[in-house]
């Protein structure tokens, strides 16, 4: 795994857990060409090879944003065709974080706007520091949501609310999106990555096949039907039945111990 990144910073604080910072402080971490492409390139290699991590946090540098969104200075007199192919990029980021098998938890040190807020919506789940704010700003920009926002926000916290959210464009505290289910947990801001990294380790401990095939159901369901989706889910539970994981688990309960998970 590439940990160079020109808009990233990943490190490894313990062990199966990945920490991934967007990396722009000076533009509170907006969202460039660049920064596209870098987490294109890092979540779409966790498709192919997941590398032993089993969870990730990612979260903003410094304490101002997780993201303000798209690079409105990189973008201004653009013309269609740049702008168009930079948004392709984007897309096919979006695409690479919701097909990344890993759980990824993110963790808002800051102000998580139009698409900062749509990547924040692309993880698992959210936990946001106690003076985070949210918003998804695209209207008061002549556009609209294009990084998942439609999709995933009325998913989190219902059509009716999305729909507010997204037509007025105006922000709202972390304890708003905490009481709309966009948000998991509001921590306090000195707590926040010290939170996120407690959850991360839960996960990190568990068998990392069955919380992948988990993911992958969970995912189906709110795609098609109830019988399909449990057909899936079926599936899924069973190309568990013959891992080692499994033998593992259920011998370390009998045996009142610590499993130790190999993802084998």
């Amino acid at each position: 795994m590439r940990t160079d990144f020109e808009t990233l910073q990943v490190q490894s604080p313990e062990f199966h857990i990945l920490v991934v910072t967007l990396n722009r402080p000076a533009a509170s971490n907006a969202l460039n060409t660049q920064m596209g492409l870098d987490m294109l390139e890092l979540f779409g290699g966790f498709y192919v090879d997941q590398q032993d991590i089993r969870c990730i946090i990612l979260t903003g540098a410094g304490s101002k944003a997780f993201c303000a969104g798209g690079d409105l200075k990189q973008r201004n007199d653009m013309t269609e065709e740049s702008w168009q192919n930079q948004h392709a990029v984007f897309e096919k980021m979006t695409l690479a974080m919701a097909d990344c098998p890993i759980p990824i938890i993110a963790a808002l040190n800051g102000a998580a706007f139009g698409g900062g807020l749509e990547m924040a919506l692309s993880a698992d789940f959210i936990y946001a520091a106690r003076s985070a704010r949210l918003a998804q700003t695209e209207t008061r920009l002549g556009i609209m949501p294009g990084a998942g926002g439609t999709q995933n926000l009325p998913r989190a916290c219902g059509v009716r609310r999305a729909k507010e959210i997204i037509f007025t464009g105006e922000p709202f505290t972390a304890e708003q999106g905490f009481e709309w289910g966009i948000v998991n947990r509001v921590c306090d801001d000195e707590m926040l990555m010290q939170e996120a990294l407690a959850t991360a380790r839960k996960i990190a401990g568990n068998a990392s096949i069955a919380v992948r095939q988990a993911k992958k159901s969970i995912g189906i369901a709110t795609q098609t039907d109830l019988k399909t989706g449990y057909s899936f889910e079926i599936e899924a539970y069973n190309r568990m039945v013959p891992t080692e994981d499994r033998l593992e688990g259920v011998r370390a309960f009998n045996e009142k111990r610590k499993p130790d998970f190999k993802g084998r």
